[in-house]
Formats: structure tokens, sequence, C-alpha cells
């Protein structure tokens, strides 16, 4: 996350490609999708704040799986708020359906970390010769099954 910027403030594209460690041409790009709009100094763009938020917030939306095209409707919301119902009804809907994701998302990644751990667990004892605690091995049988096929072939080397 950027730090906060004054409302007036102005940016090159230079400035936020470095600051964001996007390329020059994402946010021409993102210009192009009409995400963003710079305003032109001669052959320069300048970004104001707002794209400044603008490119924040497509970044972010980025990160947690929405599409540009769903990015660019969020970052509009103005449009759909003057649409009236058929346009908000179905912006909830895809909100909502987003949220289901992600936090399903959020439940396999805990998941994957808890494995992880559980196998990172498993090689700390291996190799300070202890024999896993019983919790490790509950957790880990799937780990340790699949280590013990992978590590059989070194062992073999090593007793050569």
């Amino acid at each position: 996350m950027s730090k906060p910027v004054a409302p007036d403030s102005e940016f090159t594209i230079r400035e936020l490609s470095q600051e964001f460690d996007v390329t020059p041409r994402t946010l021409r790009f993102y210009e192009q999708k009409g995400m963003i709009h710079p305003v032109r100094r001669g052959a320069s763009r300048v970004y104001s704040a707002i794209d400044h938020a603008r490119i924040e917030l497509i970044l972010r939306g980025k990160r947690v799986g929405f599409a540009l095209d769903e990015i660019k409707e969020i970052l509009d919301l103005e449009p759909i708020y003057r649409g009236g119902r058929e346009r908000i009804e179905p912006a909830i809907e895809r909100f909502e359906a987003r949220i289901k994701v992600l936090k399903q998302q959020r439940e396999d990644v805990d998941h994957a970390i808890a494995e992880l751990q559980a196998g990172l667990d498993w090689m700390r004892d291996r190799l300070a010769d202890r024999v896993p605690t019983e919790e490790v091995r509950r957790r880990a049988r799937a780990f340790e099954a699949l280590a013990a096929a992978r590590l059989d072939p070194w062992s073999s080397l090593n007793a050569e």
C-alpha cells in the first residue's frame, strides 16, 4: 500500500511506474482501457492524485483476482449508481460472488500453510534426529509418504 498523497499532487509516468513497480506500458494500457485519465502537457502525461489512487485500486484488485473489466466497473461506481436497480443488482451479485471466491481462496491458503508447516516441522525433526511428535505425524502423513518416496533414491546413492 502506498502512502497517501495530497489532492493536488501530480506525477509523471516514471514516478508512478517506480512507485507501483509497473511498466510505463502498463500505465498507458490502463489509460487506454479508460481506468485512469492523465492530462497531456505537450508529449508528457501528467497523472493526478485521483489517478494515483485508481492505480493503487487497480493493482489491489488484480492481486485478489478481479479481471480488469471488473476493476473498471468498481472504479466507475458512479455510473453504476446512476444506472439504477438494473445496474446495481448485477454489480452486487458479482461482488458477492467475488467475496465468496476470495473467502474460499483464503481457506485454501490457510490449509496450504498448515500443510507446509507440518512438512517443515517434519523436516526439522528429521534434521535434529528426533522422532516427530504424534501431532506432526498426524498432520504430515501425506507429506511423509511423498518425502520418503523422493528421498529413497537419494539414500540409495549414499549407500553406494
